[in-house]
């Protein structure tokens, strides 16, 4: 039976991610963790075991021996502080703490000896402001990061690599571009708009004339 270990657990995707498994009929186990309690029911999901565990994933050595215990075959990792107008705010909290996360979880693994496929995503903004000539981006495209958030992605990039080179980890890497869907957080663009506008119908249906 595989086992997932899922950062970021509070976060839209993660829960879309367990329906998938569901539906696929899966039998797993999913340890999520996150800073933060998920709001949605992660215990019913049918063929699914999950438990979740509150941490900050700066923790070192927590989360070590989150790893050394539930010996998971992947992780996903999902989690980051995934604004870039909150990096170009906090820069250096942006950087350090979305590099620092990735090397406790790489680290971790590789001290384990575990043989165990890490998902590492990463985000389009790595590639900066581009050409109109050069649509649609090719992964092979020059990296050129414009904002303190794209910096520390490619920076998770290239640390990854190195664990890949030299200590033979096992990392697949992504240069996500933007994804919405149901449950995603407000505070991403297509959501708020999206509330705005249901808010707005709603005031418009209990108007008092």
């Amino acid at each position: 039976m595989n086992k997932y270990l899922i950062t970021g657990f509070a976060g839209f995707v993660s829960r879309h991610f367990i329906e998938y498994l569901a539906n696929k009929e899966c039998h797993c186990i999913v340890q999520g963790l996150d800073v933060r309690m998920p709001d949605f029911i992660f215990d019913d999901f049918k063929n699914v075991k999950v438990d979740f565990k509150k941490i900050n994933l700066l923790s070192k050595e927590r989360i070590k021996n989150i790893i050394a215990e539930f010996q998971p075959n992947y992780i996903l990792h999902f989690a980051s502080l995934s604004s870039v107008a909150y990096s170009w705010k906090e820069p250096v909290q942006s950087f350090k703490n979305d590099t620092n996360i990735l090397l406790n979880l790489l680290d971790s693994t590789r001290k384990l000896n575990l043989n165990t496929r890490v998902l590492v995503i990463g985000s389009s903004e790595e590639y900066g402001s581009v050409k109109n000539e050069d649509l649609p981006l090719k992964e092979e495209h020059k990296l050129n990061p414009c904002s303190p958030y794209a910096v520390a992605r490619m920076a998770q990039e290239y640390l990854s690599r190195v664990y890949v080179d030299h200590y033979g980890l096992d990392i697949v890497l992504t240069r996500s571009f933007n994804h919405i869907g149901p449950g995603q957080k407000s505070n991403f663009v297509v959501p708020s708009i999206a509330k705005q506008l249901i808010a707005k119908k709603i005031r418009q249906k209990t108007r008092v004339f």
